[in-house]
């Protein structure tokens, strides 16, 4: 029965990757741990509508927040996930979070400072086996709609270098971890951190790109 469920539920998120133009919605991962998963609330609905300002997509501008281990984790194509600090997976969150991304779910993590340590080790329990590499400043991921030599870098922290990692399985990104860019706090409205339009624009047309990447591939 719970087989039966999950392929329902795969079946479900495909239907509605398929209608991918169509006014479908986008969601925040809710985690546990003590982690602020409630982080940035302006960034991917700014997002979403630069997206659909650039593309003419009309992708719902109401990202809801979505729960690591819930059935509903399937109805959204792509989930978006930040932070300061901790997140813990129980081992059946892991287990629906890892059927999500197989089924061709799209999970994109942006450390908000202070995630790093946490989430490299509760990705251990969604995948195993596979490890986080980093990608090169060639991969196509930066080279969509706009052009970009690596991750763009929106604020910064420890003054380390920005780094895009990936969870590749079977030649695909399931997971993508941006570290050191935050790029979530660029997607803000301007008035929060007080960021110059500039590292605004870039961190926005970064994002679209991630968008557009997860979307075709």
């Amino acid at each position: 029965m719970k087989i039966k469920f999950y392929l329902f539920l795969i079946g479900l998120f495909f239907s509605v990757f398929v209608t991918a133009q169509s006014g479908y919605q986008l969601a925040v991962l809710k985690y546990n741990g003590g982690g602020d998963y409630y982080a940035n609330p302006t960034s991917l609905p700014n997002l979403v509508s630069f997206y659909n300002q650039t593309f003419k997509t009309n992708i719902s501008t109401k990202t809801p927040y979505v729960e690591v281990g819930s059935p509903a984790l399937f109805q959204y194509p792509f989930i978006h996930m930040t932070g300061h600090g901790n997140v813990v997976f129980s081992a059946a969150e892991a287990r629906n979070l890892r059927t999500y991304l197989l089924g061709g779910g799209f999970l994109h993590i942006d450390d908000n400072y202070g995630m790093d340590q946490f989430i490299r080790t509760e990705l251990k329990k969604v995948f195993p086996d596979y490890e986080l590499v980093e990608l090169p400043f060639n991969h196509p991921i930066f080279n969509q709609h706009f052009k970009f030599n690596g991750l763009p870098k929106i604020h910064e922290h420890d003054n380390k270098r920005p780094q895009a990692f990936a969870i590749i399985v079977d030649g695909r990104i399931v997971c993508l971890y941006t570290f050191e860019t935050d790029l979530g706090d660029g997607w803000e409205d301007l008035n929060v951190h007080n960021d110059s339009k500039t590292k605004h624009i870039e961190a926005l047309q970064m994002g679209c790109n991630i968008l557009m990447y997860a979307f075709m591939n």
